[in-house]
């Protein structure tokens, strides 16, 4: 099992947010569902340059910070969907806002994150 090296600092709203969004894919992967894509194939040909297991370890941690939930269908080969729960619905006018930042920042933010 694993076990983490720092312990939680869970301190402020920053502090929660970080813990609950931290991950590479995760804001994309909440955008991609509310706009629709839903399965875990569509939501890997949005975002290709991310691997399926790594997606998938993503999706399990939003799920278990309540903010997708999915349906399995019983079928054979199984469908899976992905949908946002009330919860995670809170979060998009949130991730709205700062892609509305960063485009309005664009031209500066690729400058500063080129300049590496």
């Amino acid at each position: 099992m694993y076990e983490r090296k720092i312990p939680l600092n869970l301190n402020c709203g920053l502090d929660l947010i970080g813990e609950v969004l931290y991950g590479k894919w995760k804001i994309r992967l909440l955008w991609f569902i509310n706009e629709g894509h839903q399965r875990p194939s569509e939501l890997q040909r949005k975002i290709p340059d991310a691997s399926r297991r790594v997606l998938n370890i993503q999706l399990k941690e939003l799920e278990e910070h309540e903010l997708v939930s999915k349906i399995i269908y019983a079928q054979l080969p199984p469908k899976v969907e992905y949908y946002l729960t009330d919860f995670g619905k809170t979060l998009i006018p949130v991730i709205s806002a700062l892609g509305n930042w960063g485009d309005q920042h664009e031209e500066r933010l690729r400058k500063v994150i080129l300049k590496r």
